[in-house]
């Protein structure tokens, strides 16, 4: 098994370097999708800034606590955009029949469309996301033990695993649609914005549907919620591996069910 997961990185780490050698000959596409998912994500964080010029607090959430989860939400999405944005092609691979290429590869499906691909933009999104996590860090109050420590490191994975499962749950559906530009998975990426915020300003109806069925709160509220301390909701933060486990054995199995029907591109 050991070996096995060896292997898997190594392929994975060999697969992502040759894609970013091709992006890279585009320099100036290189720097252009990076400043602008910074931009982007700058724009959303000055939306912040000015509610709260008006509001001191949102049930509960003081303002650098609502940028901390945002920042998480931004940091979750640059890792999973470059690095796993292969999830993305997985219509475009089916549809034109590239699917078949990979099959014939003595390497397992998953890993390839995994490392298929590199979004640049998402470095922008890691740095952006990166930075406020960090100064949201200097001014939230978080009673910091080593326990605590090695469980939030544990939550910050466990929410960056989840976010890129979803992607692969969500374009895996593409094997039952065979929809050349299906917007299902852009919808369902779309839905992260309303995990930017703590899912309490919700209806009970909302709250259910981003912690059981779209389980975003799980990347960025619960795990936020723990290390604040909110009673009412920390507890459930603990849960979060388990929710990534969930949504990588069912992005697995989705995936997997579908290449089971696969055939072809008829063409």
């Amino acid at each position: 098994m050991k070996r096995k997961i060896s292997r898997s990185m190594y392929l994975y780490m060999r697969l992502m370097s040759q894609q970013l050698k091709a992006i890279l000959e585009y320099q100036a596409d290189f720097l252009l999708l990076v400043i602008a998912a910074g931009l982007t994500q700058a724009m959303g964080l000055i939306f912040i800034w000015v509610i709260y010029q008006k509001i001191p607090q949102i049930h509960g959430w003081d303002f650098w606590e609502v940028i901390f989860i945002y920042a998480i939400i931004n940091f979750t999405t640059g890792v999973s955009q470059f690095f796993f944005e292969g999830t993305w092609r997985i219509g475009f691979l089916v549809n034109s029949g590239e699917l078949d290429r990979m099959l014939l590869r003595p390497i397992s499906p998953v890993l390839q469309v995994l490392s298929g691909a590199v979004g640049m933009n998402g470095l922008g999104n890691m740095v952006v996301g990166g930075i406020m996590l960090v100064n949201a860090l200097r001014y939230v109050h978080i009673e910091w033990t080593w326990d605590k420590a090695l469980i939030g490191f544990v939550l910050f994975i466990s929410a960056m695993v989840t976010r890129t499962a979803i992607n692969l749950i969500s374009n895996s559906l593409v094997f039952w649609t065979h929809a050349p530009n299906n917007s299902l998975p852009m919808m369902v990426s779309s839905l992260a914005e309303f995990a930017k915020f703590p899912i309490t300003i919700y209806s009970f109806g909302v709250q259910l549907f981003f912690s059981l069925i779209l389980p975003y709160a799980f990347v960025s509220f619960f795990p936020a919620a723990y290390l604040f301390d909110k009673m009412s909701w920390g507890w459930i933060g603990l849960l979060t591996p388990l929710a990534a486990i969930y949504c990588v054995v069912l992005g697995i199995a989705i995936f997997r069910k579908g290449l089971s029907q696969y055939e072809g591109a008829g063409s």
